[in-house]
């Protein structure tokens, strides 16, 4: 450390408004680097998400004050989850322009090591904006790899070709004596909790190309805490199902999400559907319920942002028939936690 910032951990659960202001601050500066044409978030709604992480999630966070510690100039944070992929552990490491080449972003990684160290954590994995080059050449000198190239790709409604739509709201009208279409609006119901998860489990097909991953596998328990941090910011979260008639399987689903902070933009969630039901239309025919329900009952929503990784053809051709375009590249690095150790050493 040096006499210009002082390094601290951060816990929510015993965190001071102030602490908390200071946070809600700086997370905003970063979000308008990040996505400068967004609104920022309020503070009721970061303290809500950071007092409701999930707590299969496990995570540290260290703040950089400056020199009058009343504002945080950078955040340094690892997570990881103790049931799935125990090699690696995600890392954020965010300093504002201002303070950047100064070492504050290896002072934060001096921190994160050990811990994933003492974890056997053998892997980091941190995500690059294409607005901020900065991270990119972070990655670069720590000798990380580029695991998945991704997009944020985005919809704008009044773009959106109203026969095109129709035509996909007509697929589910033929496939209506097969398959019924229903929606449930925030929490999962409990009594198809462990059929929601495999549903989940269907996310799992979506390419991950050079990453060193496993298969990520997702509890009741954890829905119903996700669940919990969403309303807890005042999320919405909508989520569109198909079954079959005759068995009452589920066969898919689409989720969409809507924070009253940021009315002009709706996130698109998962959209899966079951290797035996593909090729009859059912994603078309979500997407589409989806973006009509969107329009009629939130107005306000001018964009639909989705996040969709490059290599990811089958989702891609779909989002693009929709009129999804680029708007913001994304990559998913990863570099061994012992080549951050030596990089520190130097």
């Amino acid at each position: 450390m040096t006499s210009e910032y002082t390094i601290r951990e951060f816990r929510a659960s015993e965190a001071t408004e102030a602490e908390f202001v200071a946070l809600h601050q700086y997370e905003n500066e970063m979000r308008a680097e990040r996505l400068p044409e967004d609104p920022p978030k309020s503070l009721a709604a970061v303290k809500a998400d950071w007092q409701t992480i999930p707590p299969f999630l496990k995570m540290r966070m260290w703040l950089v004050w400056d020199a009058a510690e009343t504002a945080v100039i950078g955040q340094g944070i690892i997570a990881y989850t103790e049931e799935d992929n125990p090699h690696l552990a995600q890392v954020v490491i965010g300093v504002l322009p201002a303070y950047r080449q100064q070492g504050i972003a290896r002072e934060l990684l001096a921190l994160i090591v050990p811990v994933a160290e003492a974890q056997g954590r053998r892997l980091l994995v941190g995500n690059t904006n294409g607005l901020v080059p900065a991270g990119e050449k972070l990655m670069e000198r720590l000798g990380g790899s580029r695991g998945l190239a991704t997009h944020i790709n985005q919809l704008a409604l009044t773009e959106l070709d109203d026969s095109l739509l129709k035509s996909w709201l007509q697929i589910g009208q033929k496939r209506t004596a097969e398959f019924e279409l229903g929606l449930w609006q925030g929490a999962y119901p409990e009594d198809r909790l462990e059929e929601i998860v495999a549903l989940h489990e269907v996310m799992n097909q979506q390419p991950y190309d050079d990453l060193d991953v496993e298969d990520f596998h997702i509890t009741g328990e954890q829905l119903r805490q996700i669940g919990a941090n969403l309303v807890a910011q005042g999320v919405e979260r909508w989520t569109f199902y198909v079954q079959e008639r005759a068995t009452g399987k589920l066969a898919g689903y689409t989720e969409m999400a809507y924070l009253p902070d940021r009315p002009a933009v709706a996130s698109q969630g998962d959209t899966g559907v079951f290797p035996e039901f593909r090729g009859k239309g059912l994603g078309r025919w979500l997407k589409a319920a989806m973006l009509e329900k969107v329009m009629v009952e939130r107005p306000s929503v001018q964009y639909v942002r989705t996040g969709n990784a490059d290599s990811n053809a089958a989702m891609l051709k779909i989002n693009r028939e929709l009129g999804f375009k680029p708007y913001l590249s994304q990559t998913i690095w990863q570099v061994e936690t012992e080549k951050v150790r030596a990089y520190l050493a130097e």
